[in-house]
């Protein structure tokens, strides 16, 4: 997808859906309908495109954007999109954005996570995420991808054995962890291996995950859902937002997720001190941010944190 065609609001909204043949894509030329819109108009600039697509979107238009399974709007020409696709070491068959069900029977399954990481060789991290970011091109450009974002890499720190997904993570250590996120984000994004950008186009969209602290799923009654990790000011500075921090500032991510667990009582998703101070303010973050799956009912549901489901919504979206 073009970078151009990026919907930036305070959530990114993506604009493309796959079909059985071809791609299809937002601003068809074939579409006499959109031939005004000046957000099809590839010249002018991406905030402007932006500011005008946005303003003709309905309330419930925006609202039904935010989720993971994103519906059309025809009447702008607009074709759905599902941003949910995995990719943590290889194009997955998990969630619903990539299914293997058509002509593409499977992608490139490379070493678990926290193996590759134990190469330490950064450009054998950035060729993988190179192989995996043109391998999804490929296979949304054949019509077989519901959409081009993915939720990875995993960049927690691994600190307890005990954790059942650190397999998938670059390990313990906050250095290598980031120097992993900024050389698979750079390649699964279509970017050079020192940063530099290869023309206006995006890949793929790389997701950086779990936004922060993440790390615990089933312990003494305790699950992800409801976990609050208490972290010093110090140790969240030295060792859980580093690899963060240079997935925005050197890998270039276009998304971060937060996660289910809070962060000194609050929920991760819903807490502005994390997600406008930190990431938007201090790292200049200029992507979209996505929820974990269901992160946000669970303010509600599960932690009670919120009075409503309404207020739940409220609550991150101000965050």
């Amino acid at each position: 997808m073009k970078f151009e065609q990026l919907c930036l609001v305070s959530l990114t909204l993506f604009i493309h859906v796959a079909s059985t043949t071809t791609p299809p894509f937002s601003c068809d030329s074939s579409d006499p309908t959109t031939k005004n819109y000046p957000f099809c108009q590839s010249t002018l600039p991406v905030t402007q495109r932006a500011r005008d697509l946005v303003s003709r979107l309905t309330l419930d238009e925006k609202i039904s954007q935010l989720v993971n399974s994103a519906p059309a709007i025809p009447r702008l020409g607009i074709p759905a999109y599902e941003w949910w696709s995995e990719a943590l070491h290889g194009v997955s068959n998990v969630g619903p954005g990539i299914k293997f069900d058509g002509t593409i029977k499977a992608a490139t399954s490379f070493p678990q996570v926290v193996l590759a990481a134990a190469s330490f060789d950064a450009y054998q991290w950035y060729r993988i995420g190179q192989a995996i970011g043109r391998e999804a091109r490929a296979i949304y450009n054949a019509g077989e991808a519901k959409g081009l974002t993915f939720w990875a890499p995993n960049i927690n720190i691994f600190r307890d054995p005990r954790w059942g997904r650190g397999q998938e993570t670059p390990g313990e250590d906050p250095l290598v962890a980031g120097k992993y996120a900024a050389s698979y984000i750079r390649g699964i994004q279509g970017d050079t291996f020192e940063g530099g950008k290869l023309g206006q186009h995006l890949q793929a969209s790389a997701c950086c995950k779990h936004f922060t602290a993440y790390d615990l799923d089933n312990w003494k009654g305790m699950n992800r859902f409801v976990f609050d990790a208490r972290v010093t000011v110090q140790d969240l500075a030295d060792t859980y937002q580093p690899p963060f921090e240079k997935c925005v500032r050197e890998g270039g991510g276009s998304c971060m997720m937060c996660a289910y667990n809070r962060v000194n009582r609050v929920p991760s998703c819903a807490d502005p001190n994390l997600l406008s101070k930190t990431v938007r303010g201090e790292w200049d973050f200029k992507g979209y941010i996505a929820s974990d799956c269901d992160a946000v009912a669970i303010i509600y549901d599960a932690k009670g944190y919120a009075k409503s489901p309404q207020d739940a919504v409220a609550d991150v979206l101000r965050a």
